[in-house]
């Protein structure tokens, strides 16, 4: 593998004492894992945080081998995780990305959706903005991956949104999370507990 994409990072975790372990999705390639050199230092901190946009340069000498990636940040998200709901919404969108999408299979259309529900999340200004695309990104995903993914019935007001989104959890807890649903699905329960605050 020799290729230089943009690419959403998804999720990152710590290897060894400095560097660290990072899930991309790329358009052409779909979910890539990579070995980062230096990815916790002071320097690559701002770069690691999921939901940023990068550019990735990746390298390994044969496809069964971890590469290495060097990234360069290209649209950061970091600014909106100081605030509790587009904190808890990025989180999601990306523990799901993560840990659904296979790694190597392109899902172009799962790019194009993540990125605009990422933008919408720290663009709109209340979460009445983004919600419906977080809806439509959780059906097309579930479309993507094969189980059916028929959008739900929402209507303008926000009660009507929370309940199209209820009524996802089940099949995305079912088919896309059922072996490792409970870390990844305690993300949407606290994104939900969030949105429900805006009824009261």
């Amino acid at each position: 593998m020799n290729l230089r994409a943009p690419a959403i990072l998804i999720a990152s975790r710590h290897h060894g004492e400095t560097a660290a372990i990072a899930r991309l999705l790329t358009e052409e390639f779909g979910v890539v894992a990579a070995y980062i050199a230096g990815g916790r230092g002071r320097q690559l901190r701002p770069v690691m945080i999921p939901g940023n946009r990068i550019e990735a340069e990746l390298r390994s000498k044969s496809d069964s081998q971890l590469p290495f990636a060097k990234l360069e940040l290209t649209e950061s998200r970091g600014p909106w995780l100081t605030e509790p709901l587009p904190a808890a919404a990025i989180g999601w969108a990306c523990a799901l990305t993560a840990t659904a999408l296979p790694e190597r299979n392109p899902y172009p259309s799962l790019f194009s959706a993540l990125d605009a529900l990422l933008s919408a999340v720290c663009q709109a200004p209340s979460a009445r903005g983004w919600l419906p695309a977080m809806i439509a990104y959780e059906t097309l995903l579930l479309r993507e991956l094969g189980y059916g993914g028929e959008r739900p019935e929402t209507g303008d007001e926000l009660a009507g949104l929370l309940a199209a989104f209820d009524r996802l959890e089940g099949p995305l807890a079912r088919y896309l999370l059922a072996d490792r649903r409970g870390d990844v699905m305690a993300a949407r329960h606290l994104l939900r507990e969030r949105l429900a605050r805006m009824l009261t």
